[in-house]
């Protein structure tokens, strides 16, 4: 549901209790208006998580905003919002404050619930954050793994933008796996895609790993 129509039950069931003496709805006024404001809290949550990656400046706003979302999802029992907004905190840890330990067990519990509820989209970015981790902790097999499970969700999603992101992952897990002989291929394909669906982004991160990898597409 919409918030527009959670907005017009709500208003419909503030008439039916002050009207129609029918107090019993105002519970489920509540409701509608708390699944409105957790989905404003992740919308907003996201726009200041990219705000930081812009800027690079963490705001103090943003680890509250994905926790009220998270903690709204949850009371109203809804499992697939709680796990999106879950990601989103595992995510403020990991890249914002580049605290993996506190990031794992909120995309782990994320995990879980979008694998329950169906949410393939939360599952790609949750695997990808998770390849993030042990990649940083310097298990490459298990790195390789999330990074390649999310790669086949988002090709299945059509998240153009998201594969080539997974894949200059992949080289660089690549490398500090000594395979080097795998990087231009994987760095080939995510420019390949990144400008194919104005990845920008993403076709800068791949200049960065050819860089950082010694890797000089000419060779």
């Amino acid at each position: 549901m919409s918030a527009e129509h959670r907005l017009t039950e709500a208003r419909e069931l503030y008439e039916r209790s002050v009207f129609g003496d029918d107090h019993d709805a105002l519970p489920a006024a509540d409701r509608a208006l708390d699944a409105v404001e957790a989905d404003l809290a992740l919308a907003r949550g996201r726009v200041v998580h990219a705000r930081f990656l812009r800027d690079r400046v963490e705001d103090p706003a943003e680890l509250p905003l994905f926790s009220r979302a998270a903690q709204l999802y949850q009371q109203l029992g809804d499992g697939r919002g709680e796990g999106e907004a879950l990601f989103w905190i595992g995510c403020f840890h990991q890249v914002v404050r580049q605290d993996d330990d506190a990031a794992v067990p909120a995309l782990q519990r994320a995990r879980a619930l979008a694998s329950a509820a169906g949410d393939r989209r939360t599952q790609a970015s949750v695997l990808r954050h998770l390849g993030i981790a042990a990649h940083r902790a310097g298990r490459l097999d298990e790195a390789r793994e999330h990074l390649e499970a999310s790669v086949r969700l988002r090709e299945e999603l059509g998240h153009h933008a998201g594969v080539a992101a997974n894949l200059v992952g992949l080289a660089y897990v690549a490398a500090a796996d000594g395979r080097p002989d795998e990087v231009p291929g994987l760095l080939e394909r995510a420019e390949r895609l990144a400008a194919g669906h104005g990845a920008a982004a993403v076709t800068r991160q791949v200049g960065e790993a050819r860089q950082a990898l010694d890797y000089d597409r000419a060779s």
